[in-house]
């Protein structure tokens, strides 16, 4: 339970329009725009953001040693970094980002890998927030330096090893790119990465958790049912993958509003096997 009374892991944008003057509120833009789109979200943020954001760099809150981006920090460099943008431990930290939902479920998913719960994701993001017509602005909130600590990290994260063992039993893999790419119809947005998936897991489209026009979560008995349709048996350990660790933490994200723990998230995702040709794939070619 947060200073303000914590809502849970997904907020309204009413509810944040009501909390922007909450001081223990923290707003964060983590909006990330993939190579292929052209777009800086940086720049982006700092044309238009919701009052009070600061702009959470996903790309810089990583581990500089993986070649992979956007890769999970070690605790110190994490610790660090959310310290340096003013968060403490009775912070309420809410993230969204600018298409709705699709980079902002990562940075849930770190603070709670860390042992950090006090996150909540913006509903729909800046998109559903300029849908109800509530103020965006260009001015630049500076917050002083904090002192963030990590209590207890979680066991969240998958590493290949793991992923390997996981096709081989009884547990389910679960991939939330689009099924072109999950099939291996659709060509690899990056050079040199294979077509196809890791051998029996199953698909889910990220997109298909949300509602299309207010890119806000569906409702969970809709959720449930998308999960269901994938194939998936959500009550066996489940390792959610991807293209490069951002989606599936829609994913996570989606299982922890139905009520499942039993998951973790594969940080390397297809940027990692789908580049290893050691590693065996399935595709529909």
């Amino acid at each position: 339970m947060s200073p303000t009374g914590h809502p849970g892991a997904i907020v309204s944008a009413k509810w944040l329009k009501e909390h922007l003057s909450d001081s223990k509120v923290f707003i964060a833009d983590a909006t990330v725009h993939l190579p292929d789109t052209g777009r800086d979200a940086q720049a982006e943020y700092l044309v238009e953001h919701i009052p009070n954001a600061i702009f959470f760099d996903l790309g810089e809150i990583a581990d500089p040693k993986n070649p992979l981006p956007r890769k999970v920090p070690n605790e110190a460099l994490f610790s660090e970094k959310v310290g340096a943008l003013g968060i403490n431990n009775q912070t309420h930290v809410v993230v969204y980002d600018t298409p709705g939902l699709y980079s902002a479920a990562r940075v849930w998913w770190l603070f709670k890998l860390y042992g950090y719960d006090n996150v909540s994701i913006l509903n729909g993001g800046l998109k559903r927030w300029k849908q109800c017509e509530y103020p965006v602005t260009n001015q630049i909130v500076q917050r002083d330096p904090s002192d963030f600590k990590i209590i207890n990290k979680r066991d969240l994260l998958a590493l290949q090893s793991e992923v390997l063992d996981v096709s081989q039993s009884d547990g389910e893999i679960l991939d939330a790119r689009t099924p072109g790419r999950y099939s291996g119809t659709e060509e690899d947005r990056y050079p040199g990465t294979r077509s196809g998936h890791i051998p029996g897991s199953h698909n889910l489209y990220w997109a298909n958790l949300l509602d299309q026009e207010t890119r806000e979560f569906l409702p969970k008995e809709q959720l449930g049912k998308q999960f269901e349709m994938s194939g998936v048996d959500v009550s066996k350990p489940m390792i959610l993958s991807c293209g490069s660790g951002l989606t599936a933490c829609i994913l996570a994200l989606a299982l922890d509003q139905l009520g499942h723990s039993n998951w973790k998230v594969y940080d390397g995702s297809w940027d990692e096997w789908g580049r290893d040709h050691t590693l065996p794939i399935d595709s529909a070619t």
